[in-house]
């Protein structure tokens, strides 16, 4: 890593090296400024073909398709996918719940590997990469850039998030649907504490606006098994009021609750055409990154 000589405790170089073998794509065409790997909406010279035209005065003669002239005795032009680089948004959600962590490691941190892999991959492929923390509205905002330079920047914000507050995800979404002017890839790294039906209208506005959205939903192991024993105290990390109860008897009440939100969830994905990857923080982060990534590559996205 030439751009980035300080050690970070969410980097580990062995793995960014494992990864870069791997491509990050696009689902959708995106419309960047320079040649690159992803598909655009606009024609352009790549080796992809996309469909023939009629001949107009004008046109590069050098892409006139003789074999279709010998068959038909018409002028076509062959038109080709344009090639180009992609912006990538990364949205860490670092409000008050994001500090929790029974595995070893916090949502937050986690959240700080995932991101901090993506946007090097992102930056060595050529393309710009921005990063928006946010919690009860955007605490810091880097722009997209695809310079090498740019990395620093962007560690140096995830290095400095610190969880706290109340989450106004839902709000973000919609701010960061209408500020992020050209179609990008936007990546939601956040424990996704509020309700499906917020996500839904957030989801939409941003396909409405044509970004190709990926969630990742970190989950630490101790919400989803609710394993506990004894009488505790829960504590609400956003500010609300502890609450002291015994987990045998309503242990049965917080599944039901929870397999109820997920499902909710889950069609809201499915509704909105979101590439949806539900991680547990206690599964390796570049074992996760390395399945997102191949499903891209081939096509293929997870809801």
């Amino acid at each position: 890593m030439a751009t980035e000589q300080r050690k970070r405790s969410f980097i580990d170089p062995h793995i960014l090296a494992q990864l870069g073998a791997l491509p990050l794509m696009s689902r959708k065409p995106m419309l960047g400024n320079v040649s690159g790997r992803h598909a655009s909406p606009h024609r352009g010279a790549s080796v992809e073909f996309a469909e023939y035209r009629k001949y107009v005065p004008g046109d590069d003669l050098r892409r006139l398709d003789w074999r279709a002239y010998g068959r038909s005795d018409r002028y076509y032009i062959k038109e080709f996918e344009a090639d180009t680089n992609l912006r990538m948004v990364l949205v860490v959600d670092t409000s008050g719940s994001m500090q929790f962590g029974s595995a070893g490691v916090t949502k937050l941190e986690y959240a700080r590997r995932v991101a901090a892999a993506l946007g090097y991959l992102a930056i060595q492929q050529g393309d710009a990469v921005g990063l928006a923390c946010v919690a009860n509205g955007i605490t810091q905002q880097i722009p997209p850039r695809r310079n090498p330079a740019h990395l620093t920047t962007l560690f140096d914000c995830l290095e400095q998030a610190q969880p706290q507050g109340q989450t106004g995800l839902g709000t973000v979404l919609h701010e960061l649907a209408e500020t992020v002017r050209q179609r990008a890839l936007v990546i939601i790294l956040s424990d996704f504490f509020l309700e499906p039906e917020l996500l839904r209208d957030c989801f939409e506005h941003l396909r409405f606006r044509k970004h190709d959205v990926v969630a990742f939903h970190l989950l630490d192991p101790e919400e989803l098994t609710f394993a506990f024993q004894r009488p505790t105290r829960f504590l609400d990390l956003e500010g609300g009021t502890p609450i002291f109860a015994d987990p045998v008897e309503i242990a049965d009440r917080y599944h039901t609750a929870l397999a109820a939100y997920l499902e909710k969830l889950r069609e809201v994905v499915l509704e909105t055409a979101v590439d949806y990857r539900r991680i547990r923080i206690d599964s390796p982060y570049d074992k996760e990154l390395t399945n997102f990534l191949v499903a891209r590559a081939q096509g293929r996205s997870r809801r």
